[in-house]
């Protein structure tokens, strides 16, 4: 019994319990209690375990969840009137517990409906018998947009049409359970599912471990595994299509790809060459075979599918007719999310397999069909109406769908005039009342309606059923309010043995064979924003620098009209920074385009570098509104500095020394290059105010390397020689050229072997020219054309590798 969580009742002490004030809804199923009140014997033991660690414990840590996604950086796109925003992940930090014979029957029921989808587009976009013998009707398939005529007849390449799957699932009053919707065309939360899982057991840590939990990491070994066997090919890769960053699920995109090792792309990324598909790398053009897409068909191909799509590739589809890909989920299987095929899955069960649904669809009617619509108008009381063509769930749709219940005499005299004018455009299902699951709010549970979102991946063994996962919660008793955009939780699903079950991993088995990935995978896209990521963050720091400089002195001197002061203010306003202000916006520009190249290339971050660089983020902009020019400016600029450098020392000692890295350190060099001859330029030059000598050490961090080194007081030519012409100073201009000649030197060489690309040639000659220099030589103007040339070597890389 935890000290400090109990009560005194009749002079005994009483554990404070969470189902103390908890009150089930009439009528409708509670996953966590019978009706009775009681809880069901897999709750039982959990809710004994959180009533021991009392409400000021479980606060804490429910708040150590809520904090690891924070760190992990985790986020929903929502689209709302003000646009679209990043949201916190919404845990419901209490899971769904689900015994595992009851799951053994979910599973079945899916696996079934899983096949009986695979047959049913295999003939839908083949011989068609569904549609020939009267079970489907042609209109409706040819009406929906889901269907892709430029697909029909096409056989897919790995041999079957879906390879991951999602359903939606609701437990109705009488306790059973329903498919409330089908997710085939790119279902999203899978990677969502896997965070749920980290923060809920990072709070419950010890519950998770006394209980016999089924493991997720199985579930995607296993398909990752499939997926790598689907490329047959020697050179094919598997990768994973993405809309981009501004999708709703980038971020679990991103996560799964770096989950399991898999390349994301985007369409830009892609082009088919030869009738195969190929993914542009900094090695040039390398061989896709295995496409695992999460965008909707529809955008994949705007040569022969919507042409006003920005986000596909042209010459997909071909490329799929050829055989040369095999996609997941292949194109036009997004059909089967259909909502108004619900109303025909059972007669097409029978029809194909023979069998009936384990697991029924929530009731529906086509109202296309006479018999059906009148049944839909006389009941419409108790009906959901929605839109036939729509692929989202009653519960998700905005204004297309209507609740019979609630509309006015008016508004249900227009529906069913509506209907009856046009009752192919509608469906009417059964109004969901969906089963309760427990919340934390405040010091108690409370119920809310949930549904599960459960995952099905093909493997060579057959379809393997991922042991929980997803649940979406509602913050309120309004089923529509379990939906993400509108607001909803998400809970993990822990599916619970009686004994212990084994604990998978993604790592390879002793004894497994393996093999390193091949070099040159890099894409093109991701090499070009590494690239400017390094860049950002030099031109940042360099920036904060002579910023601090700059604030010292004026803390020092309270005359900002001081010459050297006023040449600084003429030096960076052409660059968009304005002294007057602590925190220049053009400071705080540059650091939020070092974070949106960064966001591009999420799989290709650690959840360190992500949380550094956002941590640094947060700080500028507080400061942007909380800090004052001078002193306050100057310890502003010094904890900037400090995390500037310990995102980059992040970066330089954890980054895996490949094709990604070599580009980062080729931008961070080039932009320290460049900003040290500029800067040199002005300072060291014959018309700079007294003082700027000193100050340009202060800005190349070398005012004690000149000490150690220059036993006179700092000119012209010490400053020169330490900051342009040391080989030995990492903030020297010959030191950039140095690292540059030697990273540039690694990267592919697209002319051949033993031929060196034109950019190796220019940093070879501009190193060897400098290197020769006398600080004589190097004058304002050589300076100047150094930085010029400097600048020029991005030109020559872009072209070469960025085209």
């Amino acid at each position: 019994m935890a000290k400090g969580n109990h009560k005194r009742v009749r002079g005994k002490p009483q554990i404070h319990s969470l189902l103390e004030h908890y009150q089930p809804i009439d009528g409708v199923v509670d996953e966590m209690v019978d009706a009775s009140g009681n809880p069901r014997p897999v709750w039982k033991h959990f809710i004994e375990a959180l009533d021991e660690l009392g409400p000021e414990k479980l606060g804490q840590r429910f708040a150590r969840a809520d904090q690891y996604l924070r760190d992990a950086g985790v986020y929903y796109r929502v689209y709302d009137k003000a646009g679209a925003n990043e949201r916190e992940w919404p845990l419901a930090h209490v899971p769904v517990l689900i015994e595992e014979s009851e799951w053994a029957a979910i599973s079945a029921g899916l696996v079934q409906r899983a096949e009986l989808f695979e047959e049913t587009i295999a003939d839908i976009y083949g011989p068609n018998r569904l549609v020939e013998k009267g079970i489907l009707p042609a209109g409706l398939i040819a009406a929906s947009p889901e269907y892709l005529r430029p697909v029909v007849g096409t056989r897919p390449a790995g041999g079957h049409f879906l390879h991951f799957c999602a359903f939606e699932l609701g437990r109705g009053p009488d306790g059973q359970w329903w498919v409330l919707g089908d997710r085939t065309q790119a279902p999203s939360g899978a990677g969502f599912a896997l965070e749920n899982r980290v923060a809920t057991t990072r709070a419950l840590s010890d519950i998770y471990g006394e209980m016999h939990v089924h493991r997720l990491a199985g579930f995607f070994r296993r398909f990752r595994d499939a997926l790598i066997g689907m490329a047959k090919e020697t050179d094919g890769r598997v990768a994973i299509l993405t809309p981009g960053p501004l999708n709703e699920t980038y971020y679990e995109h991103a996560y799964i790809a770096r989950y399991l090792g898999i390349m994301l792309l985007e369409g830009e990324d892609l082009t088919v060459s030869g009738g195969r598909l190929m993914v542009r790398t900094v090695s040039g053009l390398m061989p896709i075979s295995v496409l695992w897409r999460r965008l909707d068909a529809a955008f994949a191909d705007p040569l022969e599918l919507r042409s006003d799509s920005q986000i596909g590739t042209p010459g997909l589809v071909e490329a799929i007719r050829q055989g040369a890909v095999a996609t997941v989920n292949a194109l036009g299987s997004g059909l089967m999310e259909t909502r108004a095929l619900l109303a025909f899955l059972p007669k097409i069960s029978r029809a194909l397999r023979g069998e009936e649904l384990l697991l029924p669809s929530v009731a529906t009617w086509w109202c296309g069909q006479a018999t059906e619509r009148a049944h839909v108008l006389a009941n419409i009381d108790r009906m959901v109406i929605g839109p036939a063509l729509s692929t989202r769930l009653a519960f998700e749709d905005d204004d297309s769908t209507k609740l019979g219940s609630a509309l006015s005499a008016g508004e249900r005299a227009e529906l069913v005039a509506r209907i009856e004018g046009d009752g192919g455009a509608f469906v009417g299902q059964e109004a969901v009342t969906l089963s309760t699951t427990p919340v934390y709010v405040g010091s108690w549970l409370e119920p809310r309606p949930a549904s599960l979102r459960v995952y099905l991946a093909r493997t060579p063994e057959g379809w393997t059923v991922m042991p929980g996962g997803f649940a979406r919660v509602g913050l309120s008793l309004d089923p529509t309010a379990i939906a993400m955009q509108r607001g909803g939780q998400a809970a993990d699903v822990w599916v619970v043995s009686d004994r212990p079950v084994e604990r998978e991993t993604l790592l390879p088995q002793e004894g497994d064979s393996f093999t390193r990935t091949r070099p040159g995978s890099l894409p093109s896209r991701a090499a070009e924003n590494l690239t400017w990521l390094g860049r950002y963050i030099e031109r940042s720091e360099d920036t904060v620098r002579i910023l601090r400089a700059y604030h010292v002195r004026l803390a020092e001197t309270s005359d900002p009209d001081m010459p050297l002061l006023a040449d600084i203010r003429d030096y960076l306003e052409p660059f968009g920074i304005d002294v007057e202000t602590a925190i220049p916006s053009g400071l705080i520009g540059t650091l939020d385009s070092a974070v949106y190249s960064a966001g591009q290339i999420r799989d290709r971050f650690s959840p360190d570098g992500w949380l550094a660089l956002k941590d640094l983020s947060k700080t500028i902009h507080q400061f942007a509104t909380t800090v004052a020019p001078g002193d306050d400016a100057t310890r502003a600029m010094t904890v900037i500095l400090r995390k500037l450098a310990g995102f980059s020392g992040l970066l330089h000692e954890n980054m895996y020394r490949f094709a990604g890295w070599r580009f980062l350190e080729i931008g961070r060099r080039l932009e320290r290059g460049i900003q040290i001859a500029r800067t040199l330029s002005r300072l060291t030059s014959a018309k700079a105010p007294d003082g700027a000598l000193d100050m340009m050490l202060e800005i190349g961090d070398s005012v004690m390397t000149h000490r150690r080194q220059y036993p006179v007081q700092a000119g012209r030519r010490t400053v020169i020689d330490l900051l342009a012409l040391d080989p030995l100073n990492p903030r020297s201009i010959l030191f950039q050229l140095e690292r540059l000649k030697a990273e540039i030197g690694l990267l592919p060489s697209l002319g051949g072997e033993g031929h060196m690309s034109p950019a190796a040639k220019e940093i070879l000659q501009l190193n060897t020219q400098i290197a020769i220099k006398e600080p004589s030589d190097m004058t304002a103007k050589a300076l100047d054309d150094l930085a010029y040339e400097i600048g020029g070597l991005y030109n020559s890389l872009a072209k070469a590798y960025f085209g």
